[in-house]
């Protein structure tokens, strides 16, 4: 199953190495910076939906990259905030099977020009990206898609059947995924859940429209 570590180290690890290697064509001595603002759920909606806070944190990514000859270092920050609910599911018993994962990833413009791809890729790329970096999710395969409103922005949110591994057993789960643009950063998240409790969906929606940024 998908840990909500192995999830943002996924997600933090695709997004930050794709996004250096577009910027990297500047020019100039000092290192380039940048970083998002962070993004979160409203507190009201996290204790309706049964989900918890987990974890917050700045993933930071320092690269040195050769462009046309010349060597500039890069430095990306992405911010992370993930929550964890705990579900009975058999035969594990009770276990902690549901994440939902919210990334804020700077949009990066430089003379007008957006530069972080993220802003292009479509939602079934962004569920490649954590695929290419986990293994434990494969026969990932679209479901259905719908919009919601959040902050104010209508989103396309993609819903993903796949199988996952948990503590050596197969599991299939459900993976939404939904991204837009707030400010001068990209808005993602991620959540997966066990496909037994498919009614878990409309507790996902709800995380995603309650989304606050920044937090």
């Amino acid at each position: 199953m998908l840990s909500n570590r192995r999830v943002l180290a996924a997600v933090a690890i695709a997004l930050l190495l794709t996004t250096s290697g577009c910027i990297g064509f500047l020019t100039g001595d000092e290192p380039l910076r940048f970083s998002a603002e962070p993004a979160s759920v409203a507190d009201g909606t996290v204790a309706e939906t049964g989900y918890e806070l987990n974890d917050t944190r700045t993933v930071e990514i320092d690269r040195t990259i050769e462009v046309a000859g010349q060597e500039r270092r890069v430095i990306a920050s992405n911010q992370i905030t993930d929550y964890k609910k705990s579900m009975e599911l058999q035969p594990l018993g009770e276990v902690d099977l549901g994440v939902f994962t919210v990334v804020s990833t700077p949009a990066v413009e430089v003379a007008g020009q957006t530069l972080n791809p993220i802003g292009s890729y479509s939602n079934a790329r962004l569920v490649e990206l954590v695929q290419e970096q986990y293994s434990g999710l494969s026969d990932i395969e679209q479901v259905s898609e719908q919009n919601i409103t959040a902050q104010g922005t209508e989103t396309t949110v993609t819903k993903f059947a796949a199988t996952a591994t948990f503590e050596g057993q197969e599991i299939d789960v459900f993976v939404h995924v939904t991204k837009y643009r707030d400010g001068d950063d990209f808005i993602l998240a991620i959540g997966v859940y066990p496909q037994q409790l498919d009614g878990e969906e409309e507790n996902i929606l709800s995380m995603m429209r309650a989304i606050e940024h920044p937090a």
